[in-house]
């Protein structure tokens, strides 16, 4: 699949480039392209943003900018899934990330200052999401964010095949947290591995694993 993202600050994503699920999901022909809103900005100097109508504190995107940037991204041609990253948008969940990793083409827009004139919301963009109830600088991170746990639910991102598989909250794991996990050594300071996880007996192990996921939910849902 092929994600693009449009932001003010494409150097952000280098580090992201460098993750290893990452370069992986990259080796096995999948597509991260970087846009940058000055770059085709209609208005002199590198402008992009404007001050709201009806005064207030802080800077707009501006919608034609927005509509420039994607413009010269796809032309009058197809355009792919469009997500704009907002704090008020629906939250992040694994249900929705399987929907996108369905789409070969998606394209998240980034905000900065006080967001985006609401036009763009209203006719540029198909979604918007959120990765939690709280405001960021901008929607760098967030994208990061999406971008993550589509990739790493593509074919070859991770080592193993069932890594992306039985993940908190999959359809594996019927939507609850995963179960926790124990390596080496057996004991440290007293504290041992629970002795089902030694039995070798995988049946046993599966179904404690399955009950652990099942305590956790009920505790997120007392916390909620």
């Amino acid at each position: 699949m092929r994600i693009d993202v449009f932001t003010l600050f494409p150097e952000a994503f280098d580090w992201f480039r460098t993750q290893r699920p990452v370069q992986n999901a990259l080796r096995e022909g999948n597509e991260l392209h970087l846009f940058n809103y000055r770059d085709s900005t209609p208005l002199s100097a590198g402008q992009v943003d404007d001050s709201p109508y009806g005064g207030g504190a802080g800077m707009v995107l501006r919608v034609d900018v927005v509509d420039a940037a994607l413009q010269a991204a796809y032309g009058e041609g197809p355009r792919p899934r469009i997500v704009l990253l907002s704090p008020t948008g629906p939250l992040l969940s694994d249900e929705i990330a399987d929907e996108l990793v369905a789409e070969p083409h998606v394209a998240l827009l980034c905000g900065r200052y006080e967001g985006f004139d609401d036009r763009v919301h209203q006719h540029l963009a198909d979604d918007e999401l959120s990765i939690g109830r709280y405001v960021l600088a901008g929607g760098e991170l967030p994208a990061m964010v999406v971008a993550d746990v589509i990739m790493r639910k593509l074919p070859g991102a991770l080592g193993h095949a069932d890594s992306a598989a039985e993940e908190s909250f999959s359809q594996v794991l019927e939507g609850m947290p995963e179960y926790p996990h124990f390596t080496r050594p057996p004991n440290y300071r007293g504290w041992d591995v629970p002795e089902v996880l030694l039995s070798g007996d995988h049946e046993r192990v599966r179904q404690w694993r399955l009950e652990q996921s099942r305590r956790r939910a009920e505790e997120h849902e007392k916390r909620a």
